[in-house]
């Protein structure tokens, strides 16, 4: 339902750019010149990344441009093809089922289909691999049930690219179901009550008509799950598959060469961008509108019989490979090693991961809030720029935003050193590198995004004329943000901190190569392990991985399935 307010010509608006308007109050100024200053601070890695280009290059980097980078390259596409294809089938697949049709088991599949997301695709990396390999589970059993030997049998190879491809489609299809369900919810009833009428059956409906309708959202999530592709280390890393993230990983640590390291991360900058601009411009002249405001039950398709088996088993696989086994593997490992996984070492680990996800996601939220509320006050073209820069770190890889923030800060430090030298005969050794202030800067770069984009949402839904009622009691901005704001955006504020300590718990390219010494997290922990074929002893920490990622899934689950209960009733 719309809403429109009318205004009398004579009634005159007051402008906050004006002298009469909001801004000429310092305090409007102020909180300006804040949010921008904020907002340039958090995108400066990224920007020297991108300003790495022009660094004079070195024959290292000669050498990786003639002989590593065609691999990193060629490895990268075939990852993106591989998974784009993946999730578009899996995540636009099934939500058409759950949302169009009525089979047996629908309302589980409606939230069970989002728990793949709780597994990062290197727990699962890892769990595959013993569970698939040689003297693992499912080949033992093939050798009892036909009595062949080593040798008798092909058997595909789980740490390869088409593994690495196959795993992270099973993590990162929700992303393409979750867009393209609610896509297909808000879909007009006329235009999928119209191809029914035309004897249209449920696929050439989805084909024809449904699909068509929902290709932005399915476009959106197929970038978001392709830039998770690029940001994946410990997957590629463990099945061998050379990408930019784990070359520049290998450059920055093997190699000892910081320039040229920065410098591939550049180069995965401008593979993100055109990522990017890709989507945009699949998307460039598709307009969709709805022709209903109300909202309506669609129609659904009964499946009974082999078809509603078929949908069944669809829907069923996804969850049975991508969460329901690691899952029991994982489980089963951790009990009978119970004493190896949850040690004194384990509460040290998950202490660590606690207090980084903890810190930052506070820390995400009031950084978010600041921003999102200055642009509130100040809807300037340079205000919504800076908002937007601010938030470009979701869409680069962790690797890259680990170096764009590692060299300018080792830069900074050594400048203070030498000048404390040269002045005060003093030597303050490294100030920021390696600390935890810079891995929690690294995190806010790489997430503030997903603080931004749930408290945008919630400010949004605020009425500007409480704006207006607060200043004419005598407000000032801060008190009409935590006096009258803040208490109608809990929500968002807690939908928000809850995904960036989520996000933060799971995160490991950035982790591994910014963190303090001797101050490993679960991820790493979990990294470690298995990167020494100590996949019982990684079982602990890699549940602990996956038991706070369902938290999000839960929650997601209900929060649609309560807006759609509300657009019922209304």
């Amino acid at each position: 339902m719309f809403r429109w307010f009318y205004r009398k010509p004579s009634e005159k608006r007051s402008d906050p750019l004006s002298e009469t308007g909001f801004l000429s109050n310092w305090r409007f100024q102020l909180w300006t010149v804040v949010s921008i200053a904020i907002a340039l601070v958090i995108a400066s890695p990224i920007l020297f990344v991108l300003g790495s280009i022009f660094f004079d290059a070195s024959e290292v980097w000669q050498h990786l441009a003639t002989t590593v980078l065609p691999r990193y390259v060629r490895n990268s596409v075939l990852l993106m093809v591989g998974v784009g294809f993946g999730v578009v089938t899996i995540g636009a697949g099934t939500a058409w089922l759950v949302s169009a049709c009525r089979f047996p088991g629908v309302r589980m599949f409606e939230w069970a289909l989002l728990l793949p997301m709780a597994a990062p695709a290197y727990v699962l990396a890892y769990t595959y691999t013993d569970f698939l390999e040689f003297s693992g589970p499912v080949q033992s059993l093939l050798r009892d049930w036909f009595n062949w030997e080593y040798g008798d049998y092909w058997f595909p190879n789980i740490r390869s690219i088409g593994g690495a491809i196959a795993l992270l489609t099973l993590t990162l299809y929700p992303y393409v179901y979750m867009l393209a369900r609610v896509a297909f919810l808000e879909q007009s009833v006329c235009t999928l009550e119209a191809s029914r009428v035309l004897g249209c059956n449920p696929w050439r409906s989805f084909f024809t008509v449904a699909l068509p309708l929902a290709r932005p959202a399915i476009a959106a999530g197929t970038a978001l799950a392709l830039m998770e592709t690029l940001n994946d280390f410990g997957t590629v890393q463990y099945f061998g598959v050379d990408t930019f993230t784990t070359g520049i990983y290998r450059t920055w640590f093997a190699m000892g060469e910081r320039i040229a390291a920065t410098q591939l991360a550049a180069f995965l900058l401008l593979f993100v961008f055109a990522l990017l601009l890709l989507e945009r411009w699949s998307r460039r002249q598709a307009t969709y509108y709805q022709t209903s405001a109300s909202f309506q039950q669609p129609p659904r398709f009964d499946l009974k019989g082999f078809r509603g088996m078929g949908a069944n088993l669809a829907c069923s696989l996804p969850v049975i490979f991508g969460f329901i086994i690691p899952g029991g593997v994982l489980l089963q490992l951790a009990i009978a090693k119970s004493d190896e996984t949850f040690g004194d070492r384990f509460w040290e680990f998950a202490r660590h991961s606690l207090f980084l996800a903890s810190l930052t996601a506070v820390i995400g939220a009031i950084v978010a809030l600041i921003l999102a509320y200055g642009v509130r006050l100040n809807p300037s073209p340079w205000m919504r720029l800076a908002l937007r820069v601010s938030a470009l770190g979701y869409a680069i890889p962790g690797s890259a935003i680990a170096v764009g923030v590692l060299v300018p800060v080792g830069a900074l430090d050594n400048t203070i050193d030498r000048w404390m030298r040269s002045t005060f005969n003093i030597s303050t050794g490294l100030l920021l590198s390696g600390t935890v202030t810079i891995l929690i800067f690294a995190y806010l770069v790489r997430f503030l995004a997903v603080s931004l984009s749930s408290i945008e949402s919630s400010l949004g839904k605020i009425a500007p004329s409480l704006d207006e009622a607060s200043r004419s009691l005598g407000y000032t901005p801060l008190s009409t943000l935590f006096n009258v704001h803040v208490p109608m955006m809990w929500g968002g504020l807690l939908t928000a901190t809850m995904m960036v300590f989520v996000d933060v718990m799971k995160e490991l390219p950035a982790t591994m190569v910014i963190r303090p010494f001797n101050f490993d997290t679960l991820a790493v922990r979990v990294y470690n392990l298995a990167s020494d074929e100590r996949l019982a002893e990684a079982s602990g920490p890699a549940l602990a991985l996956v038991a706070v990622g369902i938290v999000p899934v839960i929650f997601l689950s209900w929060r649609i399935a309560r807006s759609r209960s509300k657009e019922t009733m209304g």
